[in-house]
């Protein structure tokens, strides 16, 4: 760098950057392994599915506990908007929320999937031809 003579009499002719301090990272224990010393529940799929009124129930439940949201939020430790969307039905909880609700307020959000009803082919309807007709058919033709 190139100074004046006043400048120059103000500094040395010799410049060397400090070290950088490197910063003190704090030391959070890493587990060693990766496996937890909890107990794991196990993975079960469960074929449920939430209640039609799953909202009503919740309010119900909640105003015969005498419970506002707010209090509810802190025993679930969620949030007051989440329990006011799902009271009113514009949300719908996930399977682990639901489980939280049903514990906090002792009632069921959650049945057994029920299977969509079937309707039996009769035979008295009319069908169109199908593949396996026209083979019959076919064979039926050949044979004569």
């Amino acid at each position: 760098m190139t100074v004046c003579s006043e400048c120059a009499k103000l500094g040395s002719g010799y410049w060397e950057p400090k070290p950088q301090r490197r910063a003190k990272k704090s030391m959070k224990r890493q587990p060693t392994t990766s496996f937890s010393k909890r107990k794991q529940r196990p993975m079960v799929t469960e074929n449920l599915e939430l209640v039609d009124d799953f909202g009503q129930l919740v309010r119900q439940a909640r105003l015969g506990m005498e419970l506002s949201h707010e209090d509810l939020g802190r025993k679930i430790r969620e949030k007051v908007s989440v329990l006011r969307k799902i009271e009113s039905g514009k949300m719908v909880p996930d399977l682990a929320l639901a489980e939280k609700l049903e514990h906090a307020l002792k009632i069921t959000l959650r049945v057994p999937a029920s299977e969509p009803e079937v309707q039996p082919v009769s035979s008295s309807k009319p069908r169109g031809t199908t593949l396996g007709d026209l083979i019959q058919f076919k064979e039926k033709e050949a044979k004569k």
